[in-house]
């Protein structure tokens, strides 16, 4: 087994550097500037610019991977918005480029997704529900993994996740747990949406499940994410409560009121029935990773 990622310098990315290096799985690990993870050797980075079919062609030719695991996106959902041409480049063409370059090979290819191809109408959503996307971001995911499910090539896995939070290494993004964690330690005024509701998922899970998918040969739709659905207001409380932190800066709001440029899906979660049963995915819970974090 030879694992190829993509966007191995975000938080997955890292997450899947670390479990692989544990288990003494062979990988490359690629993104489009220098390695900024100080836990990956060198030996194991090459650059790739994953909108260029030369760079692709060059370091698939090279390490000759037996599966691709494919984190890289833009995911900044109001960026996507005000920028949809660069979202269709990198979340669709790039991902057309890169399962191309797969099935050349006879290679897996694994395709992060997401919760936000739902409307959030439903919530609770499994395998079998059908997406309905709101925004740009959320097309675009759709989109891409629509290109590789009606693919006639069958080797394949597509992963969604919803709200991902963890620690990594000179990391371009923070995320909603560690932000919130700063914020209220240091007393610092926020305004937090009590209308929005997801299961925030610890990167090490998911890179678990990802590696998962790839060791047993999985194919198909996984929905992997945290074990418990609550909202963004929620998750901030619990938090606090956890660290003891003071919640008197903490303000609601509503989705209306922070107007956001893209609309979002007002309630997903994932049912995990499939991932426990047949991965035996077990999740924590937000309060057994945040003595971690």
């Amino acid at each position: 087994m030879m694992i190829l990622i993509t966007g191995s310098n975000g938080l997955l990315g890292q997450k899947l550097v670390k479990h692989l290096t544990k288990n003494n799985i062979p990988f490359i690990a690629t993104s489009k500037g220098k390695n900024r993870n100080p836990d990956c050797m060198d030996a194991s980075y090459s650059t790739m610019d994953i909108c260029s079919s030369d760079d692709i062609k060059n370091v698939f030719n090279r390490f000759i991977p037996t599966h691709v695991i494919h984190t890289a996106a833009m995911t900044n959902v109001d960026e996507c918005e005000e920028f949809p041409l660069e979202c269709e480049k990198l979340n669709v063409e790039a991902t057309q480029l890169l399962f191309e370059a797969a099935q050349k090979i006879g290679a897996h290819f694994q395709l992060l997704s997401t919760d936000f191809v739902f409307d959030g109408l439903k919530g609770n959503y499994s395998e079998t529900d059908t997406p309905n996307p709101l925004s740009v971001y959320a097309c675009s995911k759709f989109s891409a993994e629509k290109l590789v499910a009606t693919s006639r090539y069958l080797n394949y896995s597509i992963v969604r996740t919803i709200i991902l939070y963890g620690t990594a290494n000179n990391l371009s993004r923070t995320n909603i747990v560690c932000w919130a964690k700063e914020a209220l330690s240091k007393g610092q005024p926020m305004t937090i949406i009590d209308d929005q509701f997801r299961a925030p998922t610890w990167a090490d899970d998911l890179a678990w499940a990802c590696i998962r998918i790839c060791s047993l040969n999985k194919t198909g739709l996984y929905h992997i994410s945290g074990p418990e659905t609550m909202s963004i207001y929620d998750l901030v409380l619990r938090i606090a409560k956890f660290y003891s932190f003071s919640t008197d800066f903490l303000t609601k709001t509503d989705s209306l009121s922070l107007n956001q440029k893209a609309k979002r899906p007002p309630k997903t979660g994932f049912d995990l029935q499939k991932a426990q049963s047949e991965l035996s995915y077990k999740p924590k819970t937000l309060e057994e990773t945040l003595k971690d974090i």
